[in-house]
């Protein structure tokens, strides 16, 4: 059985299988429309079936069913000769993930967008499959705001996702090299925060340059049109906006958000290059309702839903220096003033107030883990980054926890030690090394371990300048965190690899039929490289959990 992510249990009966053409049909009961039009949508579209309404008995149709017998994203798929296929899901959710199950089964053909083989016989090998997934988050985050992804590349996304069972879209909307989405009430973070005049080529260290204006960013209705589509996948799209670090974009637009008593922030641009900015939000009132302000037209545009993950706004967190505030009297005066422990405490303090405010309004804040500095209130949620001690300690005091170490999952990290790798950043992280990915920290007792939520991979974009990039660093590395996101695997030393990259020999035609410019086996084609372009390789295995 070819299928990724691997399912909790399949058998395969005797028989002919189902076959599909011009006369199929396709039902679908309450719950299950999302799935209904996807499968007409696209899978129609690539087989050139019509997929027309049928009865639900009609024979060799396709029936969908919300049985709430089942765990909500679980699903059975049933297809046998002369009983036609039936997918079970335990809510709408989990009848698309059947559907998208359905999919793999019918070959590469159905990941294309039209037929290429319009008097092909297609049939639906004889097969049961049960399944569930292992944890609820199964994210990935895109870093927009480094290197801009047009909202075409990111519902492209989205469908990349939903083929690997992935759920959440963690997208990195504002940094100090760009800010993304539509503000209305402050035009500036569009006109000028959203583009630079240049960019550094590859790592910070690197001397070249990209001597050309780099930006762009979503309009309201762009982004309504993202959450919209990822909703129809059963998709939730949590949005980064951050504070008090990563901020100089905004900063360039609005120089009152500056420490103004400090340096002279008129004269500051959006960053064109990398690393840690140390130009960080001033703690006044002025930059406290500036950002509700922004939030006001965020949570709009992202509302929340009770089915994903999507009352969630991640307010980043992380990385702040503060240098600046231990020069600034206004930062001395707040911190004075409200008796805090210095600037680690006007931090936690910048966090709590967003917490807070976030609360009020039915919403949770999740932030990296740096957060955790100072105190977080209950409610609040922590994505692990630099290690498993983040998601410890949070899920240890009570806080839930995406997993989404760097030194696992951030899938900009370099896939191979060879020279050919392009740009190569971070640990060696190969398909092997992601797919014995284990997201839940060890030591944690059963309380402590149901604060997991799940996991994500990261995918940071300071030196991947376009798609071609992205989908090199993603791919083939996206389907084996997939896989560990959703499938019940042993522990990582007891993991069937073999098995795995044997299913990928299969998997890799779909990915070439989706058109995604993945890393292959045998490492990157000749276009894919970039010598010459310094990165920042860090040599040595990873630190162990």
């Amino acid at each position: 059985m070819e299928l990724i992510p691997a399912p909790r249990a399949v058998e395969e009966p005797a028989g002919d299988g189902v076959p599909l053409g011009p006369g199929t049909t396709l039902w679908a009961g309450p719950g299950a429309e999302r799935a209904e039009r996807w499968l007409r949508a696209t899978l129609g579209a690539a087989l050139g079936l019509p997929l027309r309404p049928g009865p639900r008995d009609a024979p060799g149709g396709v029936q969908l069913v919300v049985d709430d017998t089942l765990e909500p994203e679980a699903y059975r798929l049933v297809a046998g000769t002369g009983r036609g296929v039936e997918i079970r899901g335990g809510g709408s959710a989990g009848v698309f993930w059947g559907a998208q199950t359905l999919r793999q089964l019918l070959g590469p053909d159905a990941f294309r967008r039209a037929p290429v083989r319009p008097d092909a016989a297609l049939r639906v090998p004889c097969r049961t499959v049960e399944d569930a997934p292992r944890f609820r988050w199964r994210g990935l985050l895109l870093d927009v705001a480094r290197h801009f992804m047009p909202k075409d590349g990111v519902l492209r996304y989205l469908d990349l996702m939903a083929a690997h069972k992935v759920n959440v879209l963690h997208l990195h909307l504002t940094d100090d090299q760009g800010w993304r989405i539509e503000i209305k009430r402050y035009p500036k973070l569009t006109e000028k925060a959203s583009w630079r005049p240049r960019t550094k080529f590859g790592h910070r260290a690197s001397p070249l340059w990209e001597e050309k204006p780099h930006g762009g960013h979503y309009t309201q209705d762009d982004i309504r049109e993202i959450v919209a589509y990822a909703a129809d996948r059963h998709i939730a799209v949590v949005p980064e906006i951050d504070v008090p670090g990563h901020s100089q974009a905004a900063i360039a637009a609005y120089p009152e958000l500056g420490n103004t008593d400090v340096v002279d922030t008129t004269a500051l641009a959006v960053w064109d290059t990398w690393g840690i900015s140390a130009n960080v939000l001033a703690p006044t009132d002025t930059t406290l309702r500036f950002y509700e302000g922004v939030l006001e037209e965020v949570l709009e545009l992202f509302p929340a839903d009770a089915a994903g993950f999507s009352e969630f706004v991640h307010i980043g967190g992380d990385e702040c220096p503060k240098e600046q505030w231990a020069e600034s009297v206004t930062a001395k005066t707040r911190i004075a003033d409200l008796g805090l422990a210095g600037e680690a405490g006007l931090q936690s303090w910048f966090i709590g107030h967003f917490d807070a405010w976030l609360a009020a309004r039915g919403r949770r804040l999740i932030g990296w883990d740096e957060i955790l500095e100072g105190g977080l209130a209950p409610g609040a949620a922590v994505s692990s980054w630099r290690g498993y001690a983040g998601g410890t300690a949070a899920a240890r005091a009570g806080h839930d926890v995406v997993m989404c170490p760097e030194q696992y999952v951030y899938l900009d990290h370099r896939q191979a030690p060879g020279a050919d790798e392009p740009v190569p950043i971070g640990f060696v992280r190969t398909l092997e090394d992601v797919y014995r990915f284990e997201p839940v920290p060890a030591g944690l007792t059963g309380q402590e371990a149901r604060h997991v939520l799940g996991t994500q991979a990261n995918v940071w974009t300071e030196a991947l300048e376009d798609s071609a990039r992205v989908d090199y660093q993603a791919f083939p590395r996206l389907a084996a965190f997939a896989e560990v996101a959703w499938s019940r695997l042993p522990a990582p030393a007891d993991r069937d690899y073999a098995d795995f990259e044997r299913r990928m020999t299969a998997h890799y035609r779909r990915l070439d039929a989706l058109g995604v410019g993945y890393r292959p086996p045998t490492g990157p084609r000749p276009w894919q490289r970039r010598p010459g372009v310094p990165g920042r390789p860090i040599e040595g295995p990873p630190p162990n959990r």
